[in-house]
């Protein structure tokens, strides 16, 4: 419930560079095991029909599979993640790090 406050509160101020889309896996399971779609809450950024990876320090470069509470959070990884698309990068660098011994 929480990231989905933030996508609906952060969808006005992305809508020129990114649209977002609710998917859920167990109604369409047709790419949970490509890309391990498992977790209650997973996003993943796809750029011109490719998958965008990103660099969070957490080891899983290929979605965010936490909630998110903070909307310029999201909306920083969003831009990070489109101008990097623009570029031509399959793998972005996130502007904070994630891992586990920076998030306690």
């Amino acid at each position: 419930m929480q990231m989905d406050e933030v996508l609906a509160g952060v969808a006005d101020q992305i809508k020129n560079f990114a649209c977002t889309y609710l998917v859920d896996i167990s109604e369409v399971p047709d790419f949970n095991t490509m890309y391990e779609l498992y977790d209650p809450c997973t996003i993943m950024f796809f750029f011109r029909n490719k998958h965008i990876m990103i660099d969070l320090g957490t080891g899983n470069n290929n979605k965010i599979n936490w909630p998110m509470t903070d909307k310029q959070e999201f909306i920083d990884i969003v831009e990070v993640v489109y101008r990097g698309a623009r570029k031509g990068r399959g793998l972005v660098v996130s502007p904070k790090d994630y891992s586990t011994k920076y998030r306690y």
